[in-house]
């Protein structure tokens, strides 16, 4: 996923106004038919429990967890890290909070993709960020395979949903107003509206994969079943492949991306993050990212943290490259922002040891 253009093309429009909810609605939709490509490595999931394994040291129980089963929440709610220095002994990417957890998930191995965006607001909440959070899933049972999408809009009340498959009807979770799909042998498969506490609305989708096929009952009642667990406020951590720490001048993690699969080693080699950093409050100004492969034709840098590097120049948009970061990938850092501001994020990554 390039997560810089999510963001410019979601909230770009919206800065300065409240959004048109439709559009934005719209266009998240679209991204979502358009990312599923990404989801295709599967891990390991208890049955019964529904243990989804988030990074190569973290296990987060999504099944009500109890006192002990807590996950250890390593982020600040706006996703910024603390401001403690590890030495490099003791350097660990810190875990990345979710702003609401899964309290269930269809039996069986997952892969996901795991994002949350703080840019953007409306003028009824400018403290709010729009967008609330992400999970894409695809499980995989017995040969069936399922696609689940959870996501939360702030800006999307329950009655201006639309669905890919017609119009929806009326049901109730939890004792909150919702809208499901009406239509669930459709192009979408069961869709779920469901209004959030706070304002807004959840998104629940449940669909077959495609070559895949499923009961259209089945798919009704995991989304309801998924919408029903959802649990507020978040205590789910998704660990990177990397992190940041004492980000500078008020910086902060304006969203975070992390997709993981297993099945390249060496441990956390196949957990691809991306991170924007800025202000918050207009568009990120730098973005690092580690789901990239090959290397540059810029000219050697500056070594950082021991690992050689390349600069490049494109038109003023600078790219700094560190090179064999995560499992012998890059981590690239970038932004139309001074060369010097490039090597002082590359001088706060926490790398894998």
């Amino acid at each position: 996923m390039n997560i810089e253009n999510l963001i410019k093309d979601t909230f770009t429009a919206h800065e300065h106004d409240a959004p048109d909810s439709d559009a934005v609605l719209a266009a998240a939709r679209q991204r979502i038919d358009s990312r599923r490509s990404g989801l295709s490595r599967p891990l390991a999931v208890a049955a019964g429990a529904t243990v989804l394994t988030l990074g190569a040291v973290t296990a987060v129980v999504l099944n009500r967890p109890g006192p002990a089963e807590q996950p250890q929440i390593a982020a600040t709610a706006n996703g910024s890290q603390g401001s403690q220095t590890p030495t490099t002994a003791e350097q660990a990417p810190a875990g990345l909070q979710m702003p609401y957890s899964l309290g269930w998930l269809p039996p069986g191995s997952v892969a996901y993709r795991a994002q949350r965006i703080n840019v953007g607001s409306s003028a009824a909440n400018p403290a709010a960020p729009l967008y609330g959070g992400e999970y894409m899933l695809t499980v995989t049972a017995d040969g069936q395979v399922l696609e689940v999408d959870v996501q939360q809009f702030r800006m999307v009340p329950v009655d201006q949903a639309t669905f890919k498959s017609g119009p929806g009807r009326s049901v109730t979770i939890n004792g909150q107003h919702g809208i499901e799909s009406s239509v669930s042998t459709g192009p979408g498969g069961y869709e779920l509206y469901v209004a959030h506490p706070d304002g807004g609305s959840m998104y629940v989708n449940v669909s077959a994969a495609h070559g895949s096929t499923a009961p259209v009952q089945q798919l009704i009642d995991a989304g309801r079943k998924i919408a029903e667990n959802i649990r507020f406020p978040g205590t789910t951590t998704v660990t990177p492949a990397f992190g940041l720490r004492d980000l500078p001048n008020g910086m902060r993690i304006c969203a975070f991306d992390v997709e993981q699969g297993m099945d390249r080693p060496p441990a956390g080699a196949g957990t691809n993050t991306s991170y924007s950093l800025g202000t918050c409050t207009v568009q990120p100004s730098i973005h690092v990212n580690s789901a990239v492969g090959g290397n540059p034709t810029g000219a050697p840098g500056q070594p950082v943290q021991g690992h050689e590097t390349r600069y490049v120049d494109e038109n003023g948009y600078h790219q700094l490259w560190v090179l064999d970061a995560v499992g012998g990938a890059p981590v690239i850092i970038a932004g139309r922002v001074p060369e010097a501001d490039l090597y002082d994020i590359a001088n706060r990554l926490v790398l894998p040891h």
